[in-house]
């Protein structure tokens, strides 16, 4: 490896920088999606609860104390509950727009460096075939074979090592974009499920009964209750 880099060209020390840069930011990547991940179902069903009994404080403080994107997109629509349910769709949707470049931060470089590195590569090729034929130039077409191969081999080196870094930069792309539109859809079902637990909540407060109560004067009268529960009364 070493008398690669050695006979190859300058670009030769691009492309493994190039290469040490895409390994940093597939493995910086990886820390953040895992710190960014949650059990959206656990979470909501111990949130449930606090929703069910109106305790949005304590609701609010479990989401903060998640620290993961899923956490502030239900953070968001805890802190505007009384609102409509069109207008906290429109938080959910407001709010994971937040987070999104959160999600995609460096992948536009880890993307660049895939497409970019073979033509690093290639630029190196024709580096090497220009040394070459100058060598033939200079020596009027009476320069040694091994002085004509030093320029084929930095330019097959270049080649070579520029499809080195761009094949695993495009895999972690592909994999952390994968990772990233997980994180995403995440986002979407968390928001979704707490608009409809905060609607659930509303339609149990708003819930009337009708029961029949003690006759008095021979007529029967109606009781109406908005608790929840209905119960019996004498006149």
């Amino acid at each position: 490896m070493e008398e690669l880099i050695s006979k190859g060209s300058p670009l030769v020390w691009l492309l493994l920088g190039c290469l040490c840069f895409a390994v940093a930011i597939f493995f910086e990547r990886l820390a953040y999606f895992h710190r960014a991940s949650m059990d959206v179902g656990e979470f909501l069903s111990g949130l449930g609860g606090l929703i069910r009994r109106k305790n949005y404080a304590d609701a609010l403080q479990e989401c903060v104390s998640a620290r993961v994107p899923a956490g502030r997109v239900i953070h968001a629509v805890l802190l505007r509950h009384h609102a409509p349910r069109e207008q906290l769709r429109e938080i959910v949707q407001e709010a994971g727009q937040m987070e999104v470049p959160r999600l995609e931060r460096y992948l536009a470089i880890l993307s660049a460096i895939a497409h970019a590195a073979p033509l690093i590569g290639l630029l190196g090729t024709m580096v090497g075939l220009l040394d070459s034929f100058t060598n033939l130039s200079a020596a009027n077409g009476m320069a040694t074979p091994a002085e004509v191969a030093r320029g084929v081999y930095q330019s097959l080196v270049t080649s070579s090592l520029g499809l080195v870094v761009a094949i695993p930069a495009y895999l972690f792309y592909a994999f952390l974009s994968a990772r990233a539109r997980t994180l995403m859809h995440e986002l979407e079902r968390a928001g979704v499920e707490v608009v409809n637990l905060i609607e659930d909540a509303r339609t149990q407060d708003n819930i009337v009964e009708f029961r029949p109560m003690t006759a008095i004067a021979g007529e029967p009268v109606i009781a109406v209750e908005k608790s929840g529960r209905a119960r019996g009364q004498k006149a």
